[in-house]
């Protein structure tokens, strides 16, 4: 390995990874800057039919335990705990007939959800 590689890779690791942590769809940048927020904070709270449940806040404010993940100009701030139960999932927005609404999907972490997509079990291995 190079010298140059030695230096750059330990730098460019850690962002690859923790780009992987959490991926921000681009519905969720277009409804972002739609209503001129460049930050949404997700959390996850004890509560809902299944045990967990995602909550979603306009939120700028980064506290010294929290992760911020961007994508064109947006961010999406989590905390460490909360990044536990949705790593590896997406931050979208979509949109029905009868509601629209920001959600986590493909969360590997969940055994199963309810119907409203905001409340999740999580997986026991």
């Amino acid at each position: 390995m190079s010298i140059l590689a030695r230096k750059i890779l330990p730098q460019i690791l850690p962002i690859a990874r923790c780009l992987a942590d959490l991926k921000i769809d681009s519905s969720t940048v277009a409804q972002l800057k739609k209503i001129n927020e460049n930050s949404l904070r997700v959390t996850v709270e004890g509560g809902g039919c299944s045990g967990f449940q995602y909550t979603f806040d306009l939120d700028s404010e980064v506290k010294s335990d929290d992760l911020v993940f961007e994508k064109d100009g947006v961010k999406v701030i989590t905390d460490e705990m909360s990044l536990s139960f949705i790593k590896g999932s997406t931050v979208e927005y979509h949109e029905e007939l009868i509601r629209a609404a920001f959600r986590v999907v493909d969360n590997p972490q969940a055994e199963q959800g309810c119907s409203c997509g905001i409340s999740f079990t999580v997986k026991l291995d």
